[in-house]
Order: C-alpha cells, then sequence, then structure tokens
C-alpha cells in the first residue's frame, strides 16, 4: 500500500462586511500581503461534495488493492492426493 497522506488543514477565515476593517488589519499584521480566494456557498458545497467523491473513489481502490494483494499471496488450494 502507498504511505499515508499528510496533509495540513489551511486556516479559513470568514470575511464579511461587519468584520472586513478587522480581518483585513489582521491579516497585514500577520502576513504583510492581502490575497483574497473568494467562493459562494454553492461552490463551496460543490467542492465538499468533490472532497466525499474523492474520499469514496480512495476507499474503493485501497479495496481493489487489498483484494489483488489476497489474491496474489495466498496460496493455492490444490489437491495433492493422486
Amino acid at each position: 500500500m502507498p504511505r499515508e497522506l499528510d496533509l495540513t488543514a489551511p486556516q479559513w477565515i470568514v470575511v464579511n462586511p461587519d468584520n472586513w476593517e478587522d480581518q483585513l488589519n489582521k491579516i497585514r499584521d500577520q502576513e504583510g500581503e492581502l490575497v483574497f480566494l473568494a467562493m459562494t456557498v454553492p461552490d463551496y458545497e460543490v467542492m465538499s461534495l468533490n472532497m466525499k467523491e474523492l474520499q469514496r473513489y480512495i476507499t474503493e481502490l485501497k479495496d481493489v488493492v487489498v483484494y489483488y494483494r489476497q489474491v496474489t499471496t495466498e496460496p493455492l488450494n490444490t489437491n495433492d492426493d493422486k
């Protein structure tokens, strides 16, 4: 089996009209630069569904690998009574 993934969780900051100024100053103080990436709620849902689909695919692929490992490593049951 391949080695497990070692992912790092990104930090999500919600910026809205009520906290715009505070978040802007906080980011500038911490990072020195400011870059915004925006996503609508429906697009966030699509991203979430895509991640779930990737999880399903990886799980099924893992099952296939485990199956073929078992098939290729188990000794064949043959009758040598002849």
